[in-house]
């Protein structure tokens, strides 16, 4: 099988994946349903419940021409195969396109919030990518599990050189837990179901084909 062959099959692959395991279904989990009201926060569009001000920004171009939003969740397979397309657009449209992750933690992913919180802790030293890059990669380590697997998630940012002690403080942080609140009470304000969720200047998006979304990006971009 040629090399030709075997890229184009696994394109194929990840976007079969992706019809398949975007989910429908009410967020569920424990840490985020408690009857707390979510922090405010500053607007940063017309719409703050697409993208706020401290929304993470994965790239900062000089000029921005457009935002694309994901809605994801680090438990979640079809945003894990979703990761190595994003981060091609990225290096090919992080010039002109600002890229944003909002959390998503979806029903039945029960490590699902801890790994979002990780991700917030390891983001208040720096950290938001290289913890996000890990839990992807190493999400057949600890995702799918029915116990809580919050000690092995330790262990990475660890792995990242963090200072644990400000780590474990942040994780059990209630501005960090409500940050998470927040944008799990934006996506469902905006009709996300599953994920990964992508809003490109506002619109939600219906992918189907890599093609489709580069030609999206490149329109956006102009």
């Amino acid at each position: 099988m040629s090399a030709v062959t075997v890229a184009r099959n696994v394109r194929v692959a990840i976007w079969t994946l992706l019809g398949v395991l975007v989910i429908g279904g009410v967020i569920w989990f424990a840490l985020f349903t408690a009857n707390k009201p979510a922090a405010p926060a500053p607007q940063a569009s017309a719409d703050p419940a697409i993208v706020r001000e401290d929304s993470h920004r994965l790239t900062t171009p000089a000029t921005e021409k457009a935002q694309l939003v994901e809605f994801l969740d680090f438990e979640c397979e079809a945003c894990r195969a979703a990761e190595p397309l994003v981060n091609e657009l990225k290096k090919d449209y992080g010039d002109r396109i600002t890229f944003v992750h909002r959390y998503f933690p979806l029903p039945g992913h029960l490590n699902s919030g801890a790994a979002a919180l990780a991700v917030e802790a390891s983001a208040r030293q720096g950290k938001y990518e290289a913890m996000a890059t890990k839990l992807f990669a190493a999400q057949p380590e600890w995702g799918g599990k029915q116990d809580s697997q919050g000690a092995l998630i330790r262990t990475y940012a660890e792995a990242l050189g963090l200072d644990m002690a400000r780590f474990d403080q942040d994780v059990a942080a209630e501005d960090a837990k409500d940050r998470i609140r927040r944008d799990i009470a934006d996506g469902k304000s905006l009709g996300v179901t599953g994920t990964p969720t992508f809003f490109l200047n506002g619109e939600k998006l219906t992918l189907n084909t890599e093609a489709q979304f580069r030609q999206l990006l490149d329109d956006a971009a102009k």
